[in-house]
């Protein structure tokens, strides 16, 4: 491991460490990058893909009819369960069938229409004739838990002994809080375009996150071993965790019909399609009781995690399993019992998301420490830094917080950088004079463990060449999905191997070229990757370093790859490529497969215990916002972050990701609302916010007016490849800030001790509500700090159906 993190080699101005652009930004922003249905267009042979989808939510098919649509001009071929000479099955838990007798939500595509044009297969689809018998049906997470519809195991996980710890806490409360999904909303919908060589090869480009599961689930659907199969991903137009498993039915689609025809078959979704076909970030409910003492620490807590799976199983028992063990957050709790239960509805199959279930675990508990701390008559910014964790202290499952020392001065550096102190006083003024607008600022910490749940998942492999001129061409296993993995591999290439960076170029993803590979998510991209790529071209150098002390007459160990040369002990530098001819005409070996495995974790998914998370990245975050009490429209005026990357390897590809995830964030905590039809008519089940006119996203409108951005310094991280650490994930949750902002300047609105119960996502609507029961707590004769026994008192009924969540209970 030690090899992982020592100096870089490379003095070069663009090497690691240093700001560099992504690699295809010029691509980028003149349209000139290629994307996966790029590729289908410029194949005038291609035939296109579309689906027939159910109107139903629940329902049997008893008959499909498809003379009608054989007779539309250009149909080519309809897909159904028939045509498959394989396993018809999507999924890796075989509970997917590609081509179901049973649709089980809303926009489930039954069979396929493979058309000259798009157009046609569209008419052909509409033409195909289906007899559904309804069922009945699950939509809500409510109606799950009513109806005990679960699937996949239960989890527990536990410490300490919570229940008489609770009984002998200071201070006893208990809740429950529901909180809704996430749309991925990639600007690049899916899309997958599939065609067949003269060897009978099956070549699949997909836009996927794991085009070596792609690879399995194509083979197994069209009866071929994997090296049969090869899938290639060019590059993706966003992703976010949505195009790590659902890519994988659709590029079987798209293979299957280029099998039948012996035609290049493109297949790509309509943004409608996109987003009632496919899955979302998981919603969740959770019961919660905890217990403080007298100085408000946290003695104990016991929680019910019920996260609404959708469908089928998908990813949802690895994103419990992270929730379970991120609903501790930065914060120590000596007693702690949760439970996870995945329920079934008959809804799109929720799937990966951005965080992966750690920022609904996360925002469960900073939830109920912003719910609790003006019932406990606690600042909520001082309440959470004093449960922070500290040096020694161990997670609910086992796990050292390591350097849990960066907590605290991370959280002490923010409050300086972003003048807190002071800014809370002018915040104080400016509330005191105006009685319809309130202004707050908030805090809140991340912790966020960095590695797969399984195991297997955390290695990754890479091939590099070098050829005779010192150029130099990349392989590794991890997709590029405009997060700039690429560019952080090229950068570490070039590093290693003492180059300039523009002898670096990345070929893209291919299974036929790095197999066996990992999907490009839980935030280990460039970790995995990274120590692959480190791993092949150091195996190079050494080669290299050999041919040069022969040339120098040195020790092999004096030998310098450095500034686009190589150079030994008090002998003049000679050119890469100089020393790269020499080697091929000495018939030394020029290339090499790479590969890494993360050292240290281990994990029992069945006791829920041992240290699943190679190290913890830390980060904080101070927002300030300003909230009307007319419309409960509020504004975002300042952010700060400090946050922990370790040593960068791309400072301003970190800084983007950053500030990318933290608004993607405030997009689920505040704006965007999944709506699905939950009545009993014929559209039971529909998803009602089908697209960005209904939809609402973060736009620059919703950006904070100031946004500062602040990567923690002596951050170094032992083990990795050259002490950096992941950054897609994490930032995501400081978000959380912008919310606890806004229930502070709700509070603000009522008496002193309110507890404010604010809806999730808080969007104007929310906090209107909020003010209004707050500016209700006026009229009690005891109000205060005391009011806490109050709190029992559950949400009006009027009021559940727009605030699922039930006031706090003190107990």
């Amino acid at each position: 491991m030690t090899a992982l993190i020592h100096d870089p080699a490379s003095q070069d101005p663009a090497g690691v460490g240093t700001r560099v652009a992504h690699e295809s930004a010029a691509q980028h922003v003149t349209g000139e990058a290629l994307y996966t249905h790029d590729l289908a267009t410029r194949d005038k042979a291609s035939l296109h893909a579309w689906p027939v989808q159910s109107p139903h939510a629940h329902a049997r098919i008893t008959d499909m009819r498809l003379g009608a649509a054989w007779e539309v001009p250009g149909v080519v071929d309809i897909l159904t369960a028939d045509a498959v000479p394989g396993l018809n099955d999507a999924g890796v838990k075989h509970d997917e069938p590609l081509f179901p007798s049973e649709a089980m939500f809303f926009g489930h595509a039954v069979c396929w229409v493979i058309g000259e044009s798009t157009e046609a297969a569209r008419i052909g689809a509409e033409a195909v004739e289906v007899d559904y018998e309804p069922l009945s049906s699950i939509v809500t997470l409510t109606e799950a838990i009513e109806a005990q519809s679960f699937q996949g195991p239960q989890h527990l996980m536990e410490r300490g002994d919570s229940a008489p710890a609770l009984e002998g806490s200071a201070h006893r409360y208990r809740g429950s809080f529901e909180f809704g999904g996430q749309e991925h909303f990639y600007l690049e919908t899916h899309a997958s375009f599939a065609r067949v060589d003269e060897g009978g090869q099956v070549m699949v480009n997909s836009s996927t996150q794991h085009p070596t599961e792609t690879q399995e689930i194509v083979a197994h659907v069209l009866g071929l071993s994997s090296h049969e199969v090869t899938v290639q991903s060019l590059r993706m137009g966003g992703a976010f965790g949505g195009k790590e498993m659902q890519p994988h039915g659709l590029a079987a689609v798209a293979a299957l019909a280029a099998v039948r025809t012996g035609r290049p078959v493109s297949l790509r979704l309509t943004r409608t399609q996109d987003i009632t076909m496919t899955g979302k970030r998981h919603p969740f409910h959770a019961e919660w009781e905890v217990g403080f003492d007298e100085s408000g620490k946290l003695t104990a807590l016991e929680a019910t995690l019920t996260s609404d799976g959708g469908w089928s199983m998908d990813l949802s028992e690895p994103v419990l399993s992270r929730a379970m063990c991120h609903i501790d957050n930065a914060y120590m709790i000596p007693n702690v019992t949760v439970h996870g239960r995945i329920a079934q509805t008959n809804k799109t199959s929720q799937t990966a998301f951005r965080g992966f279930g750690g920022p609904q675990g996360m925002l469960v508990l900073e939830n109920i420490l912003g719910r609790c701390a003006p019932l406990l008559g606690i600042d909520a910014g001082e309440l959470r830094r004093r449960n922070f964790y500290q040096p020694g202290d161990t997670t609910p499952y086992g796990q050292p917080v390591r350097h849990a020392e960066r907590m605290p001065d991370i959280w002490s550096t923010l409050a300086e950088r972003a003048e807190v102190v002071r800014r809370k006083a002018e915040i104080a003024e400016f509330n005191a004079g105006h009685t319809h607008t309130k202004r707050s600022l908030a805090m809140t910490p991340v912790k966020f463990g960095i590695s797969f749940n399984f195991a297997a998942f955390n290695q990754a492999g890479a091939l590099v060449h070098v050829y005779k001129d010192g150029s130099i061409l990349i392989n590794h296993g991890g997709t590029e999905m405009g997060q700039g993995l690429h560019t952080k591999m090229r950068q570490v290439a070039a590093t290693t191997l003492g180059v300039r960076l523009d002898r670096v170029r990345l070929a893209p993803t291919r299974t036929d070229k790095v197999p066996n590979t990992s999907a490009t998510a839980a935030s280990s991209g460039a970790d995995l990757n990274g120590g692959a790529v480190k791993n092949a071209c150091e195996q190079i150098r050494e080669r290299l370093a050999q041919v040069a002390a022969g040339t120098f007459g040195a020790n092999p160990h004096d030998v310098r790859f450095d500034g686009d040369g190589v150079a030994a002990l008090g002998k003049d530098p000679v050119p890469f490529e100089q020393v790269v001819s020499d080697a091929y005409m000495q018939r030394v070996q020029l290339f090499a497969a790479g590969y890494y495995r993360t050292e240290g974790i281990h994990w029992d998914s069945s006791t829920m215990h041992g240290s699943p998370f190679k190290y913890f990245a830390y980060g904080a975050a101070a927002t300030e916002v300003e909230v009307d009490a007319f419309t409960g429209a509020y504004r975002v005026l300042r952010t700060d972050i400090v946050h922990d990357v370790g040593d960068s390897l791309s400072p301003l590809v970190d800084v983007g990701q950053i500030e990318g995830g933290f608004v993607q964030g405030t997009g689920w905590l505040t704006l965007e609302e999944l709506r699905w039809d939950t009545s009993d008519g014929e559209r039971r089940g529909r998803l009602a916010t089908q697209a960005a006119s209904t939809y609402k996203l973060p736009s620059f409108s919703e950006l904070p007016g100031e946004f500062n951005v602040h990567l923690y310094e002596r951050a170094t991280e032992s083990g990795v490849v050259y002490g950096s650490k992941a950054v897609g994930e994490p930032p995501l949750m400081l978000a959380m800030s912008v919310r606890e902002a806004l229930r502070t300047a709700v509070e603000a609105f009522g008496p002193e001790g309110v507890e404010v119960d604010l809806g999730c996502p808080s969007t104007p609507e929310a906090v209107y509500w909020a003010i209004q029961e707050a500016e209700r707590s006026w009229e009690a004769d005891d109000a205060g700090p005391q009011r806490a026994a109050a709190t029992a008192t559950p949400v009006p009924a009027a009021d559940a159906a727009e605030r699922p969540t039930r006031k706090a209970e003190s107990v």
